[in-house]
């Protein structure tokens, strides 16, 4: 009876133990994804505002719009790219990001929960 409840109590006391070793893993892996996906990041964009007019909201949101159809003809181009890179800047950006949602699908109905039948 006294080797059963050892061997109980080592068992006690090595699972706070895994505990700790799958709290470490998994912070770990946040951090290495976080330096992964950062190193990841765009570099400012030199090119922006040097055209006479740049496209701004309206020229994002319109790319974003038709991005689908710009991206099947930019497999077959090099004249056609699917993001304006000589742009307004942050106003462009959520234009095209906006627009991107709005022609993709992205957005409130997937996020709303499922309506309970009584």
């Amino acid at each position: 009876m006294r080797e059963n409840r050892s061997s109980m109590d080592t068992e006690v006391r090595a699972a706070p133990r895994r505990h700790r070793l799958l709290r470490a893993a998994v912070v770990l892996v946040a951090l290495l994804a976080a330096v992964l996906l950062s190193s990841c990041a765009p570099d400012p964009n030199p090119a922006l505002g040097t055209g006479e007019d740049s496209p701004g909201f309206l020229m994002g949101l319109w790319h974003g719009i038709i991005i689908f159809f710009t991206f099947v003809i930019s497999l077959f181009t090099d004249d056609v790219s699917i993001y304006e890179v000589a742009n307004d800047g942050n106003w462009y950006d959520f234009g095209f990001v906006l627009g991107a949602m709005i022609s993709l699908g992205g957005g409130g109905a997937g996020a709303r929960g499922r309506k309970k039948r009584r």
